[in-house]
C-alpha cells in the first residue's frame, strides 16, 4: 500500500473519530469533566443522553449475567481498609512502569509510549529491558522532545484516609471483585450452599492512571461490571454448557502468531481454554458483545502471556473489541483466579473460608472464574459500531432497546391546532412510561436529522390527516420508511416495536415517498 493511501486512510478514521466524539458532545452523550478549570485528563461526565445509554447498558449485562445466570448481586463500599488490599496483593503488585521527562517533568506510562512509538506490545518486561528500549528507539518526551529518566514503579492506587486523624488508611477500590470476597461467608450461606454459584457487582473503580491520552479507554475512575463465579475445583463445569459449546470464538493464543476460529467445545476439549467455565463464559462474552450492536467480526478473545497476566490470575483471556481509532481494545476480561483471593483473606484474617461439599464430604476452598466487563470502553465500542454516515445523512444505528430516547413525537406545521394533537400523543406516551421527546423547531427534514443522529429508533408526525381520522405517521430510522397507525394502537405498536416482537412493515399501513 502506498504512503498517500496509507495517509488518507488514516485521515479518514480521525475524521470518522472527531466526528463521533464532537456529536457525543455536541448532543449530551459526554463531556469532558471541570471544562470551567481547565479539565482533568481521566475523567467524563454522562449527559443526559449518555447516562440512559450506559444505564441500558448496564441492565443487559444483568440480564445475561446475573438473570440469565441466576447470580447474587451485591453492592459494597468503593473506600476499603489497607487490611484488605495488603490481602489481596494489590499493595504489592498493582503498579504501572513510568518514565518522567527530564525538561518538562510530564509523566508517561511507559508500554503506552513504547507501544505508541514503536508498535512494540512490552506489557509486563521488566525496568531495565524498557529502559534499554527506550534508549535504542531514541524514544524522546512526546509532549516537548526532551529526555526521558529512568524507569520506576508507580501504584496506581488512590490512597486515602478512614476517620480524622488519619489513623486508617484506605484505599478506593480498584477492582469490585474485593467487596464480594470479603463477603463470601455469608454469600455463601445466601447461595445454600452449593456450587458453582456466581455474585456480581457493578459499580465505580478507580485507577490513578499516570497519563491517560485515550479518551474514553483510558479512565481514572470507570464503572465496571463483575461476575465471581465460585466453583469445586475438581469440577469446573456449567450446567448450560451445550447451550453455547457449538459457538465459534476467534481466539489469539499467548506466543502465536494467527488468530484461529474454533468452537467453544472444542477449546475446552483440546485444553486451548483450561476449563469449561472459562470457555462458557467467552461464548456468553461474545453473545452479550453481539447483542448492543457489536459484529462478530470484530470481536476476539487474546490470550494474556504470563508477563501480561495479574497476580491472581492463572489464565486470562481479553475480550476486545476492533475500533476505528484505538485498534484492538479490551473491553473485558475473563480470569482464572483460582484459590487465590479467598486464600489470602483467609491467611490475613484469620477467618475459615473453606467450605464443606456434604453431598461429597469434603472440605475445599472455593476456586474462582471472574469475567470482568469495562462499560465505559463497551459505551464507546457501543457508539462508535452505531456510527453511520452514508453520504446523505449522519446517525447512530443504536440497537432499538439502547436508544437513549424511544420516540421523537413532532407536528409537521406549527398551526392549525397540530402542536396541541402532538403534545396530547407526547403525554400519552409518556404516561405510558417511554422516554420520548416533544419537537417543533425547524422544517420537518430538520428534525428527522436531529433525531437520526442521537440514535432515536421512531418518530411520530402529527399531520391534518391526524386530525381526520386520529392516525399518525410512524418514522423508522435506519431505513427511513413510514407507516400509518391509529393513535390508539400507538403505544402497543411501539411497544412491539421496541421489544423486537414487530417487523416495522407490520406496524401499520405502508406509505410510498
Amino acid at each position: 500500500m502506498k504512503r498517500s493511501t496509507i495517509a488518507v486512510r488514516v485521515n479518514l478514521l480521525s475524521s470518522n473519530h472527531e466526528e463521533l466524539m464532537e456529536l457525543a458532545i455536541r448532543r449530551g452523550f459526554i463531556w469532558p469533566s471541570f471544562e470551567m478549570y481547565g479539565g482533568v485528563r481521566g475523567f467524563y461526565d454522562f449527559g443526559p443522553l449518555g447516562t440512559p445509554l450506559k444505564n441500558k447498558i448496564i441492565q443487559k449485562w444483568r440480564e445475561f449475567f446475573v438473570l440469565g445466570e441466576g447470580s447474587l448481586e451485591i453492592d459494597s463500599p468503593t473506600i476499603m481498609p489497607e487490611e484488605v488490599f495488603k490481602a489481596s496483593g494489590h499493595l504489592e503488585h498493582f503498579v504501572d512502569l513510568m518514565t518522567e521527562c527530564e525538561k518538562c517533568g510530564q509523566a508517561f506510562k511507559v508500554t503506552e509510549l513504547v507501544k505508541e512509538k514503536t508498535g512494540m506490545d512490552v506489557e509486563g518486561s521488566p525496568k531495565l529491558e524498557l529502559e534499554k528500549i527506550i534508549r535504542q528507539h531514541e524514544i524522546a518526551c512526546p509532549e516537548c522532545g526532551g529526555k526521558l529518566g529512568s524507569v520506576f514503579e508507580f501504584n496506581t492506587m488512590f490512597r486515602t484516609v478512614i476517620g480524622p486523624g488519619g489513623k486508617r488508611v484506605g484505599y478506593l477500590r480498584p477492582e469490585t471483585a474485593q467487596g464480594i470476597f470479603v463477603d463470601f461467608k455469608r454469600l455463601w450461606r445466601q447461595a445454600r450452599e452449593m456450587l458453582p454459584f456466581g455474585v456480581a457487582q457493578i459499580g465505580r473503580g478507580y485507577r490513578n492512571e499516570i497519563s491517560p491520552r485515550q479518551g474514553m479507554i483510558r479512565l481514572r475512575e470507570f464503572t465496571m461490571a463483575e461476575l465471581e463465579v465460585f466453583f469445586d475445583p475438581e469440577g469446573p463445569s456449567h450446567p448450560r454448557f451445550s447451550v453455547l459449546g457449538e459457538d465459534t470464538l476467534k481466539l489469539w493464543r499467548a506466543g502465536r502468531e494467527k488468530i484461529v476460529d474454533m468452537e467453544v467445545r472444542e477449546a475446552v476439549e483440546k485444553g486451548v481454554v483450561c476449563n469449561e467455565l472459562m470457555g462458557y463464559y467467552m461464548g456468553l462474552t461474545k453473545r452479550f458483545l453481539i447483542e448492543l450492536g457489536i459484529p462478530e467480526e470484530n470481536i476476539r478473545f487474546r490470550e494474556q502471556t504470563e508477563r501480561q497476566r495479574a497476580h491472581y490470575s492463572k489464565e486470562t483471556w481479553d475480550a476486545e473489541v476492533r475500533t476505528e481509532r484505538f485498534g484492538w481494545i479490551e473491553v473485558a476480561g475473563i480470569a482464572y483466579r483460582t484459590d487465590y483471593d479467598l486464600s489470602r483473606h483467609s491467611k490475613f484474617s484469620k477467618e475459615d473460608l473453606t467450605v464443606f461439599l456434604q453431598s461429597e464430604n469434603r472440605r475445599i476452598t472455593c476456586h474462582v472464574l471472574e469475567p470482568s466487563f469495562g462499560i465505559d470502553r463497551i459505551f464507546y465500542c457501543v457508539l462508535e459500531h452505531s456510527y453511520k454516515h452514508d453520504g446523505k445523512r449522519k446517525y447512530l444505528s443504536l440497537k432499538r432497546e439502547l436508544a437513549p430516547i424511544d420516540v421523537c413525537v413532532f407536528p409537521l406545521m406549527n398551526r392549525d391546532g397540530l402542536p396541541e394533537k402532538a403534545i396530547t400523543v407526547h403525554e400519552l406516551l409518556r404516561k405510558r412510561k417511554f422516554s420520548v421527546v416533544y419537537d417543533a423547531s425547524g422544517s420537518i427534514g430538520r428534525r428527522y436529522a436531529r433525531a437520526d443522529e442521537i440514535g432515536i429508533p421512531y418518530c411520530i408526525t402529527i399531520d391534518h390527516q391526524t386530525l381526520e381520522d386520529h392516525s399518525v405517521t410512524i418514522r423508522d430510522r435506519d431505513t427511513t420508511k413510514q407507516v400509518r397507525s391509529s393513535i390508539e394502537d400507538l403505544p402497543s405498536t411501539l411497544r412491539s416495536l421496541l421489544n423486537g416482537e414487530l417487523e416495522f412493515e407490520s406496524a401499520g399501513t405502508p406509505l410510498t415517498k
